[in-house]
């Protein structure tokens, strides 16, 4: 069983991202020289405005109607990057609308993923479920909103619980792109019947994610929140949303450091008076505090790369509806990412970073979506950033990531 992924994979990654490994592996190719971040400057948000009533707007959950509009129009007109990151997508296995669901009603996932029992089968079943509606409306071919549905409602008949010590992660990278798919096909799709989708995210994943996990690795609970604000769109449900958003909030804070923190990184949301070598054991032994270091940059760049990016995620669909979360996570992600992209792209990391041996080979996946809008609405220069995305091209699919090359290319 595999999953498409942008990179190599990391080192130390649970089993599972060995398991599901596929597609191309780019090869690392010259390094490049450092380019230091612009310092920050406001701009001016390009937000929507919200809904009369405080009501959401659908489709709403990572990308809207607009973005889907316009990325069509790239498709159909053969225009770069979005043209070959659409072909390689639906050439996938993904693709195919004869995908077939493993559904079960309890799935267990332990520590690396072991046991596996369901984990792999849920997670694929979730990317299929999202490339197929996206396919559909980008081709109006029915067949992939027929297949979005059956893998979908397959999960919806039986799915009860998440169980061991992965189980709220498994729950999280699993409903990130299912939302996504059943939000797609609700607001575009007659005939289907949400319900029993509804049913599913309200009674088993929400529940499991929007508590958080405030002393795991910091991706977790970032990854819980992308989960959960999905799916209080998918489900109208303000306060479910609201309070992702405000956990979001918390937990960037405590995940990107600034200087302007102080001389310690800001504590998990809610803990208070924690000793500063607790601090930095979780910080993975980094004394040295400088703009843009995350919580995990010294345990691998991979998993920094998928904090940033559920943070970016999270951002996006807050913008869809209203929130401008950009404007507040923008300083942080912006020095995160020029940080960590020199040293992905080969050059050498300072002594002062990880002892001078950070794991730079892990990082995944494209940040695809935060380059999109930092550089793309906003102006800002990200040069290290674009650099990276440009030889990285396209973005691939593993977890709660995919085809952002096809949705935030640019």
């Amino acid at each position: 069983m595999r999953i498409t992924r942008t990179r190599a994979v990391a080192v130390g990654l649970v089993v599972l991202l060995a398991a599901i490994v596929g597609g191309v592996v780019v090869a690392r190719q010259e390094s490049r020289p450092v380019i230091a971040a612009e310092p920050w400057e406001a701009a001016a948000p390009t937000v929507l405005d919200p809904m009369p009533g405080g009501a959401f707007r659908h489709p709403g959950v990572l990308v809207g109607a607009d973005d889907l509009a316009r990325v069509k129009g790239e498709i159909d007109g053969g225009a770069e990057p979005w043209a070959s990151a659409f072909a390689q997508m639906a050439g996938t296995r993904y693709g195919n609308a004869d995908w077939r669901p493993r559904p079960r009603a309890v799935v267990e996932c332990g520590p690396y993923s072991n046991p596996d029992l369901g984990c792999v089968d849920e997670a694929e079943d979730g990317v299929a479920a999202y490339t197929q509606a996206l396919l559909w409306q980008v081709t109006g071919d029915e067949r992939h909103a027929r297949a979005a549905i059956r893998i979908i409602d397959a999960w919806a008949a039986v799915l009860e619980r998440h169980t061991n010590v992965n189980g709220p992660l498994q729950s999280a990278w699993s409903a990130v792109p299912m939302v996504r798919a059943a939000e797609l096909i609700r607001y575009g799709y007659d005939g289907w019947d949400p319900a029993p989708a509804a049913a599913m995210f309200r009674e088993v994943y929400l529940p499991e994610v929007i508590g958080g996990a405030t002393w795991t690795n910091g991706n977790w609970e970032l990854i819980m929140m992308e989960a959960a604000t999905g799916i209080a769109v998918f489900l109208d449900d303000r306060a479910s949303f609201d309070r992702a958003v405000d956990r979001l909030r918390s937990r960037i804070k405590a995940y990107v450091y600034l200087e302007s923190d102080g001389p310690l990184p800001v504590a998990p949301p809610g803990e208070t008076n924690v000793p500063e070598e607790r601090l930095i054991s979780y910080w993975h032994g980094q004394r040295d505090l400088r703009d843009g270091v995350t919580q995990e940059t010294c345990r691998d760049f991979g998993h920094a790369g998928w904090g940033l990016s559920a943070a970016s995620h999270v951002a996006e669909t807050a913008r869809l509806q209203g929130v401008d979360l950009w404007s507040e996570i923008a300083p942080r992600m912006t020095a995160a990412l020029e940080l960590h992209m020199p040293y992905a792209l080969g050059e050498p990391a300072p002594s002062w970073l990880c002892d001078g041996e950070p794991d730079t080979e892990s990082y995944a996946p494209l940040p695809e979506a935060a380059r999109h809008h930092l550089v793309d609405r906003l102006g800002l220069e990200l040069p290290a950033t674009t650099a990276y995305v440009r030889r990285y091209r396209p973005a691939e699919a593993a977890y709660f990531f995919a085809w952002e090359t096809v949705t935030h290319g640019g």
